[in-house]
């Protein structure tokens, strides 16, 4: 199982983010790690550009968007923004795309979220069209009609992950692209659900395995302070109270929110629980770091002990 870090979902003051998306996708790739992995927040950075400027600072590190929401722009426009940050990263971008939720794409962006399961096969029809090119890419779907030329390609592979988590997506994801993108997972809902049908899919449909790059909160903590550490990850990552997809996630699983996903305590206990999701079937494990603390100050002591840590065993889960 590859190791990796998400980078650049905290809040914070804008004007210092530049330095501190640097700052933090150097210590990862300094560390060992093998992927760092972008989320698109609907209220902050791209997380395509963010790409973009980690790579100007790295050499190897694996850089994966986690997730770009598919009904913002249009498949030609996503596969030619991403196929240019795939070159200025030297073929180093793994491009998760997903169809989002209610609560982003309808309630914020005002579009229609009736059918996200048919628009992504669809949609997915074209980018692969337009990753696969140079050439003329011409597709017509029920949500797409396409006759555009492009000049563009991958010199190297560019990975394509689709954020799946019913029946349905995984069936797509495991026919269309490379894999897919976690959140709210645990290891039962991955070892019984997701796996097994991802799998199946893409070995039906003449695909190698999938990767299933899975996202937790982790902590390192003392045991006394587990059940703090759970309660913050709670309060600040509870997508799941406003996400039917999440929830119903959730029901495949032994986890009940966030919280129980966390990955909190020594190293051993961290060790342990990486091993777990390892045994489930993940391939790439995306840590989220969730310090704790009443000040600042103690916020940044928890999260530096807790990257410590993470660099360790990163080369312990290989």
């Amino acid at each position: 199982m590859r190791l990796g870090v998400m980078i650049g979902a905290e809040r914070g003051d804008m004007a210092r983010k530049v330095a501190k998306l640097v700052s933090d996708i150097q210590w990862a790739e300094s560390a060992g790690l093998d992927t760092a992995w972008m989320p698109q927040v609907p209220n902050d950075f791209d997380c395509l550009t963010m790409v973009a400027l980690m790579a100007a600072h790295t050499t190897r590190i694996e850089l994966g968007t986690a997730v770009v929401p598919l009904q913002a722009q249009h498949p030609i426009a996503l596969a030619r923004q991403a196929l240019s940050v795939h070159a200025m990263a030297s073929g180093r971008l793994a491009l998760g795309v997903g169809p989002s939720h209610h609560w982003i794409v309808r309630d914020m962006l005002g579009l229609p979220y009736d059918k996200p399961a048919a628009y992504t096969r669809d949609y997915l029809e074209v980018l692969d069209a337009a990753l696969a090119g140079p050439g003329d890419v011409d597709v017509e779907n029920a949500s797409f009609t396409v006759h555009n030329p492009t000049v563009l390609a991958a010199e190297t592979p560019l990975p394509v992950l689709v954020a799946a988590l019913g029946p349905v997506m995984l069936q797509i994801a495991g026919e269309r692209a490379d894999g897919t993108v976690l959140w709210m997972a645990d290891e039962k809902a991955i070892g019984e659900h997701i796996a097994p049908k991802i799998t199946k899919a893409a070995s039906e449909a003449g695909r190698p395995a999938p990767r299933i790059v899975a996202g937790i909160p982790v902590c390192l903590c003392a045991t006394s302070e587990i059940d703090a550490a759970k309660e913050r990850a709670n309060r600040i990552l509870a997508e799941a109270e406003t996400s039917p997809n999440y929830q119903r996630l959730l029901d495949r699983g032994d986890a009940r929110n966030v919280g129980d996903l966390c990955a909190a305590g020594d190293m051993e206990h961290i060790l342990a629980r990486f091993k777990q999701f390892a045994d489930a079937g993940v391939t790439d494990l995306s840590v989220r770091l969730l310090p704790i603390g009443d000040t600042r100050d103690e916020l940044v002591a928890s999260k530096y002990r807790t990257r410590e840590v993470i660099a360790e065993l990163a080369k312990a889960v290989q």
